[in-house]
């Protein structure tokens, strides 16, 4: 019999991460919507006024982030 820890993680709406996800899957979905052959990887962090969009994109497309 093996032994093992399962662990999981549940945010609700609002919390930190899920706004993040947010974020970055609309930069995502607008590079697809602009260039269907777009590849993104896009990684959004966020804490006490702070946001910072990070990653890198090869695309036609052009999605301007502030």
């Amino acid at each position: 019999m093996s032994k093992f820890v399962f662990t999981s993680e549940s945010v609700s709406e609002g919390h930190p991460d899920k706004v993040c996800d947010a974020i970055s899957d609309a930069i995502v979905d607008s590079f697809i919507a602009q260039d269907p052959e777009s590849h993104v990887a896009c990684e959004t962090l966020a804490t006490k006024g702070t946001v910072v969009v990070s990653g890198e994109v090869r695309s036609n497309g052009s999605v301007e982030v502030e």
